[in-house]
């Protein structure tokens, strides 16, 4: 065990939401001079974050409000320098940089340290900065379970997958992983120009106008005997879509919050709903959280060897209050481009 020694601080300073709600209340993102993490215990890592990024799930904790009125660090992906190791720790030492997408149920990233577990967190790609790794984790993270645990897609597989709200951060990575460890082809759909240029220079086979008054004869177009795979970040309004373009036995993962849904519509053509929550595994303590360990030394070695791109298109510096709210606001208003990060 790596041991924080005598002279280390107390304090640290962080960004925390005190009443979440909308950015016009200044206590829903304000600067804050905090107590430090614990000492790491069992698999925990203490780690220096370096560089945040911010993902739509930090924008809905954040509107969502904060009854307790007690302070809440936000945030999830990170690149840092671990400092220190728990006594359990067997995958990491002092002063390694690793990258990591968190444990939303615990404080996050959002500070000058934070605690994790060594079962979620990887090693960080020398190919990349800490601003562009931090695009990653989270993203990847979902799209890699989404892609191989769900749907069940090897290296081998053939046939079409659909991708709604592609030019967003999973979708961008789920194209990229598509395209790069399967033979499936891809069609991504996406509503502005420089939306669909995005997706079109990550490797999609095929960009299609979601708004377009076409879009669905253009599916049937490309797909003519049905789709095979669809993953959807906006599922509400799309179920008749999916029935239409999809072929019997289908499967779709989604990732959004959506609990209106006309699921028995799916049974004629029984077609198949996962849904991937990338954070399942350490907020229920799973048998296998390691898996996500291994995700990300995956993800690493393929940045390594230039198979996948970071989807930063937004860099702010430094990570305060201030350049967060603005990060805030480019995600939430829903026409975010790939990741928005932040480095001190």
């Amino acid at each position: 065990m790596n041991n924080i020694d005598s002279h280390s601080p107390e304090t640290m300073t962080a960004v925390v939401s005190r009443a979440g709600g909308s950015l016009d209340n200044p206590d829903a993102l304000t600067d804050a001079v905090v107590a430090m993490p614990d000492r790491p215990k069992g698999h925990d890592l203490l780690v220096a974050v370096k560089a945040i990024s911010v993902n739509p799930v930090d924008v809905k904790i954040r509107a969502g409000g904060n009854r307790s009125g007690k302070e809440r660090i936000l945030g999830w992906d990170a690149v840092g320098e671990v400092i220190a190791t728990g006594p359990d720790v067997t995958l990491f030492k002092a002063g390694e940089r690793v990258w990591y997408a968190g444990d939303i149920t615990h404080p996050g990233s959002y500070a000058q340290y934070q605690l994790v577990d060594e079962r979620i967190v990887g090693h960080a790609p020398s190919s990349l900065d800490d601003a562009s790794a931090a695009a990653l984790p989270l993203t990847g993270l979902t799209a890699w379970e989404a892609l191989f645990d769900k749907l069940k897609l090897h290296e081998g597989s053939r046939g079409t997958l659909l991708v709604v709200g592609a030019a967003g951060g999973v979708g961008s990575m789920i194209i990229q992983l598509a395209k790069q460890l399967t033979q499936v082809r891809v069609i991504a759909l996406a509503s502005q120009e420089e939306s669909r240029r995005w997706v079109n220079d990550l490797g999609a086979d095929s960009v299609i106008d979601y708004h377009g008054k076409d879009a669905l004869r253009s599916i049937r177009q490309e797909a003519p005997d049905g789709v095979d795979w669809t993953f959807s970040a906006y599922s509400k309004g799309n179920i008749a879509l999916f029935n239409a373009v999809m072929r019997p036995f289908g499967e779709i993962v989604a990732i959004d919050d959506e609990r209106d849904l006309d699921w028995y519509s799916l049974k004629d053509k029984a077609l198949s709903w996962h849904w991937e929550f990338m954070f399942a595994r350490a907020k229920h303590h799973a048998p296998d959280m390691i898996r996500q360990h291994r995700i990300l030394e995956s993800l690493a070695d393929l940045a390594n060897q230039g198979v996948i791109r970071s989807t930063v298109t937004q860099h702010l510096s430094p990570i305060d209050a201030r350049t967060l709210r603005q990060a805030h606001h480019m995600v939430e208003s829903g026409h975010m481009i790939g990741k928005v990060t932040l480095s001190r």
